[in-house]
């Protein structure tokens, strides 16, 4: 079954304590916005934003400000939409 709507994202989990300079995302293309959210590791739930980034060449994404996770921290990765279409252009002004 095809579903009408997904939402890639790439959750990493860590077993000890890791300073994270860069990940990889595999099959998302370079100069696509990422978010990094700090989840629960357990719920998955969203506990806050830990940084934005742009995907660079091989699907590398390059931080600012290294991550610090402690074992049993998790945090996943979500790329920005890709909008299928561009924004219609506003018609133009008229004058009086």
């Amino acid at each position: 079954m095809l579903s009408l709507h997904e939402d890639p994202h790439f959750t990493f989990q860590f077993a000890d304590d890791r300073i994270i300079p860069k990940f990889h995302l595999e099959d998302i293309e370079a100069g696509r916005r990422v978010s990094v959210f700090k989840i629960d590791a357990v719920t998955g739930e969203r506990l806050g934003l830990l940084a934005t980034a742009i995907v660079g060449e091989g699907g590398w994404v390059d931080l600012d400000q290294p991550i610090i996770v402690r074992a049993g921290d998790a945090f996943v990765a979500v790329p920005e939409a890709l909008t299928s279409e561009a924004p219609a252009a506003s018609p133009p002004a008229s004058s009086p």
